[in-house]
């Protein structure tokens, strides 16, 4: 498993516990800290999983919009826990940091952790959404140039 697939992981778990347990942001720092300990065994890339947890609750309003326009029969609070925590990390990448992470990186590796964390159907419904969300940003890096 790669160093940033890894940390990506750990940033979902992190996600999904604060998410799951209805944590405020100050809470974050004692968890992420655990996972790290628990599941990072040999980790070089801490500050990618702060800077990912820190980027997607920074602009979680924005991200659940996006997810809320791409998967409109879906309501976000209906949405599971893992498929959504993966979809925030993926439109974080896709959106936020495009520039350093390719977006079909950022697509295939929401799709692989969406399969081994999450249920039957994830990685099918975390890469139509992406995968949407993905197009419509080529379009528009298109009109632009």
């Amino acid at each position: 498993m790669s160093n940033r697939h890894l940390a990506r992981s750990i940033a979902m778990q992190t996600l999904f516990e604060w998410d799951f347990r209805s944590l405020k942001q100050k809470d974050l720092d004692p968890i992420i800290t655990n996972h790290i300990k628990e599941f990072g065994h040999g980790i070089k890339d801490v500050n990618f999983i702060k800077d990912t947890i820190s980027g997607v609750l920074k602009n979680i309003n924005d991200i659940d919009k996006i997810i809320v326009k791409y998967a409109p029969q879906w309501p976000i609070e209906q949405i599971t826990i893992v498929d959504r925590n993966v979809l925030r990390i993926g439109i974080f990448e896709l959106y936020f940091s495009k520039e350093e992470i390719p977006p079909k990186v950022s697509i295939n590796e929401a799709i692989e952790i969406a399969k081994n964390y999450g249920g039957p159907t994830s990685g099918k419904f975390v890469n139509g959404v992406l995968g949407a969300i993905y197009n419509d940003i080529k379009k528009d890096d298109e009109k632009n140039n």
